[in-house]
């Protein structure tokens, strides 16, 4: 039996082997995803300030400036990695890029209610994220062979699930009255389907096309959003996503292995293989 790396809080860049990076394993589509996951990552700042304001114990100010430090970090090495792949890409005039175009109101707001209603609310988004994050960087470091970018991936998804039960427990620990199962549902289901928003959509398009070609390639949300689909429906496998599924629904307070929830996974899964099929040029993942 192999023995796989336990990937620990705390780790820095240079603990990195940096030195094993080879450019012949760099899938241009894979390489496409990085750079898109790059500048999300490293836009952590705006989030930790909204999460403050939503927030307001100074005593739980420094676990969020903790978060968006490990995010920003994220962001950080993804960029690199990607600069190693890509040359022509610059993670910072990337981001400039990105976040000038890309600012939610509620970043620049003053105020202190959560965009999802409550606080409760605002955990159960977070805990989406997270999930999705983390099991999307575990599909990045099982679909490559290039080894820097498997140790990164495990390192970053690894970071993502321990976001994942931060954000869990705060949830638990609001003074708030509970929320209905149909307006948590509601909450998850709503942040889910925002991957196909502007954070992501235009993430990619400042991540592939260049600030001297924009004028030529114009923003087109649609298209960045079935691209970015396309790369989903290539990284996942079956596993992946039903540990996704089981970690929504103990967010929401599901049983994370009711018949419900194992049925969902299927569901789903089947919809996805469906839309690999469908997909020109996308190869289905095996299970």
């Amino acid at each position: 039996m192999i023995a796989l790396p336990v990937y620990r809080q705390g780790w820095h860049p240079d603990d990195i082997a940096w030195d094993r990076f080879d450019a012949s394993r760099c899938e241009p589509w894979l390489v496409e995803a990085i750079k898109s996951a790059a500048l999300v990552e490293y836009n952590a700042p705006d989030y930790v300030g909204y999460l403050k304001r939503v927030f307001p114990d100074p005593d739980f100010h420094p676990v969020i400036e903790q978060w968006g430090r490990e995010e920003s970090q994220h962001g950080r090495v993804l960029g690199r990695w990607a600069e190693l792949a890509d040359p022509s890409f610059k993670l910072e005039e990337a981001f400039a890029r990105f976040r000038a175009g890309y600012r939610p109101a509620h970043f620049d707001s003053q105020e202190k209610a959560s965009v999802r209603g409550s606080r409760r609310g605002e955990m159960i988004a977070r805990c989406v994220v997270e999930s999705g994050t983390s099991s999307y960087y575990t599909a990045i470091k099982d679909a490559t062979d290039e080894p820097v970018l498997q140790e990164i991936a495990g390192r970053i998804a690894a970071d993502e699930y321990r976001h994942y039960k931060l954000f869990y427990e705060t949830l638990h620990t609001q003074d708030e009255p509970d929320l209905p199962f149909w307006k948590k549902l509601s909450i998850a289901l709503g942040r889910a389907t925002e991957s196909a928003d502007d954070e992501i959509c235009y993430s990619h398009y400042c991540a592939v096309v260049p600030a001297a070609e924009t004028a030529a390639r114009p923003y087109v949300r649609a298209a960045c959003a079935r691209r970015m689909s396309d790369i989903s429906l290539r990284l996942y496998r079956r596993p992946q996503v039903e540990k996704l599924i089981r970690m929504i629904a103990k967010a929401i307070g599901a049983n994370p292995q009711g018949r419900l929830v194992k049925l969902s996974s299927a569901t789903i899964w089947s919809l996805m293989q469906l839309r690999t099929r469908l997909a020109k040029g996308i190869t289905p993942a095996s299970a």
